[in-house]
Order: structure tokens, then C-alpha cells, then sequence
């Protein structure tokens, strides 16, 4: 191969950008402030208007979005949060931050989102038991909308707030509306790899209830309703006014970098279209539009790291993502105040051995996404 395919590669563009981010960078350094401020509020009008929301608030990471939403919805302490177990942790980090205890479920095979037949029995097995789910986060994995049908509807049933993680989904549609949208509040993470990412860690909240929006920019700032004057217990998470003028620089490209996403997951579907041995991920349909931030297959689980052996050898990057699961976590396994599915997660844990996350990102031609293809198939035959 002529040159290495790398799994992801931020820096590209960062160089295809460099002019206007150095710009922006001087043009914080030059005229502060330096912590929130005018660069800030103008990114959170930008991200709110490209999501469909009415308000957005920046804060320090996807974590902390995730936490600051749970505070701000004022559940009892201790509340049991439905999640499911196969996602970033940081999910799961985020409820134990905050004070409450996940209530993991079970995936779906093909879309590795939550499963809403697993989250129902978590109700059902939560309520049985006189502990009640109160709140539900939706995680829209690798790029792919989860079904916001079903999961809000059983949240309405059980009259507990639809909370969305769409850290990895920025974009990404369902029925024509954006994930971020839909729930009471959606936490979006803009580390540097995401399909939006900063120059370091970021984060930023969306919601449509103004006053929900003011409360979370309390409590990013130690309940600050005024300078230097809590009204109630807050953290510090605030998005870094040089971040937000970086991510102002870059929003405008979104949509196209998510597009070059999507033309190569339609090389990879093309390619490996009719292998009995690589399961691809959904496809675009009449209520899914996904934006493919990682393009995730499934292998053969007793052939799975002999193929990223040889991939590796042909310059190509993969990752896993992830190896394990929450509920395999030493700091999570068998924990009393961790609740799961009652008939187990037998798809999460079938999936986990045979996952592999191939090259994503619009620094990918779709000339090496297909000599990708190409070599996971010799490698497959081989």
C-alpha cells in the first residue's frame, strides 16, 4: 500500500483549516475574556440553531453535559438511570457523578443501540423491586440514531424524563429531525475525534426549555446566579472561549465532513455488500439517517484480531470500540448499586468479541476506503 490508512485523523483537518483557526485563536488572545464570554455565547447560538433547539450551553466535556443535565432534573438522590452497558463510559461516569445508579440494558445486534424490549424489562424489573427507573439516556452509538420512537414512548409511559447522548452523533437524523432534539436534553461531547471536535476537551448541552437552559449555566459555574454568589451547589465546567472560537471555525463544515462520512460508508456497504463473515452496520432508511462516526463491523469473533493483525501490517488502522462493556468494568462488575437486564445482555456480550471499528472520517478518499474493503476481504479469504 502506498501509504498508511490511519483509523481516524483530526489533524487533517485541522491543516485543511489552519488559516482561519489561527485566526480565531489570535483573535481570543488578542481580546479575551478568557473564560467564557462573546466567543462562547456565539457558538452556543450557532450549535443550538444548527441542532433545531432553542438553547444550547457549552460546558467542559461530553461528561460533564451528561452530569449537569442529571442535576438540573432534580431526581431523587440515588435514582436508578437506564443506560445501555455498551457505550463510552463516560455515560455510565456521568450518572455515578451525578449521584444516581446506572441501570444498564441491552443493545441491538445490528444498530448497537439500546435496545427498547431490554429497556422495558429494566422498568418492569426496577419497578418490581421498589427501586423505579427515573430517567433514561438514550445513546445514539457510532453515529446511528437510536429508536427515539420506542424509548420515548416507554419514557412517557413511565413518566420519566428521555434524556439523549448524542456525543456521537452530531448531525445525525431521525424521521428528518436532528438527535438532539427530541429529548428534555441531549449532552454532546466535542472531544477532537468527534465529527465536530475541538483542540481538547469540550462539550456543549442542547435543550428547548429556556429555563432549564439558565439553571444548567448555573450549575456549570457553582450555582453562579451573579458573580461570585451561589445560589445553589454547582460545579466548574465551563467550554473554553479558545475551544468555542475553534468550533465556530469548523461548524460550517460539518455538514459536508459528514457527508464525505457517509460516501464512505457507502464504499464499505458496496464493497463487502453479501459477506457472510463481516455484519455491516444500518444502512440510511425512511427514519435513520446516520452520520457515521465510526463505521463499526462485526467478524468472525476466533478470526477478529488475526484480521486487525494483518490489516495492521497493511497500514491500515482499526480500533475497538469497545472492548469491554460497562457492566464488564472491574469498577462497575458486580457492584450492588448496578442494576441490569434481568435475562442478562446476551447481545452486548456476543458482539463485543467480534467488533471492529474501520477507517472514518473525512480525511478518507473514497479511493482508500475502498483498498480497506479490499484488504479485509483477501484477509477474509485468506
Amino acid at each position: 500500500m502506498s501509504e498508511p490508512i490511519p483509523q481516524c485523523n483530526p489533524a487533517a483537518l485541522v491543516a485543511a483549516l489552519r488559516p482561519q483557526i489561527d485566526a480565531a485563536i489570535a483573535r481570543v488572545l488578542d481580546g479575551g475574556p478568557y473564560i467564557l464570554g462573546p466567543e462562547v455565547e456565539a457558538f452556543e447560538t450557532s450549535w443550538a440553531a444548527w441542532c433545531d433547539t432553542g438553547q444550547a450551553v457549552g460546558c467542559a466535556n461530553g461528561t460533564d453535559a451528561l452530569e449537569l443535565i442529571l442535576r438540573a432534573l432534580d431526581l431523587p438522590a440515588g435514582s436508578r438511570v437506564l443506560a445501555p452497558s455498551h457505550t463510552a463510559v463516560a455515560t455510565i461516569a456521568a450518572i455515578v457523578r451525578a449521584g444516581h445508579r446506572p441501570m444498564l440494558a441491552d443493545v441491538e445486534r445490528h444498530s448497537y443501540c439500546l435496545d427498547p424490549a431490554s429497556a422495558s424489562r429494566c422498568f418492569e424489573a426496577a419497578a418490581a423491586a421498589g427501586d423505579p427507573v427515573h430517567a433514561l439516556i438514550a445513546v445514539h452509538l457510532y453515529g446511528q440514531p437510536a429508536d427515539l420512537d420506542a424509548l420515548g414512548s416507554l419514557c412517557q409511559i413511565h413518566n420519566i424524563p428521555l434524556i439523549e447522548d448524542g456525543s456521537q452523533a452530531h448531525g445525525a437524523r431521525w424521521r428528518g429531525r436532528r438527535v438532539g432534539s427530541w429529548g428534555v436534553a441531549a449532552g454532546f461531547s466535542l472531544y477532537p475525534t468527534k465529527n465536530l471536535g475541538a483542540l481538547g476537551d469540550a462539550g456543549v448541552i442542547t435543550t428547548d426549555d429556556p429555563q432549564l437552559a439558565a439553571r444548567l449555566k448555573r450549575l456549570r459555574q457553582y450555582g453562579w446566579a451573579q458573580p461570585a454568589i451561589s445560589t445553589e451547589p454547582g460545579v466548574n465546567s465551563r467550554l473554553d472561549p479558545l475551544q468555542a472560537a475553534i468550533l465556530q471555525v469548523k461548524l460550517p463544515h460539518l455538514e459536508a465532513h459528514n457527508a464525505q462520512r457517509q460516501a464512505v460508508a457507502a464504499v464499505y456497504r458496496q464493497q463487502l455488500a453479501g459477506q457472510a463473515d463481516v455484519m455491516l452496520p444500518p444502512a440510511a432508511d425512511t427514519r435513520a439517517e446516520p452520520v457515521y462516526h465510526q463505521f463499526v463491523v462485526q467478524l468472525p469473533a476466533e478470526r477478529r484480531d488475526a484480521v486487525r493483525a494483518h490489516l495492521t501490517a497493511q497500514g491500515i488502522g482499526t480500533l475497538l470500540h469497545y472492548p469491554q462493556a460497562a457492566h464488564q468494568m472491574p469498577a462497575y462488575l458486580g457492584q450492588s448499586w448496578v442494576g441490569l437486564d434481568p435475562v442478562g445482555l446476551g447481545v452486548t456480550d456476543a458482539l463485543l468479541p467480534r467488533i471492529v471499528s474501520l477507517p472514518m472520517g473525512p480525511h478518507l478518499s473514497l479511493e482508500q476506503a475502498a483498498q480497506v474493503a479490499q484488504q479485509l476481504l483477501l484477509t477474509l479469504k485468506g
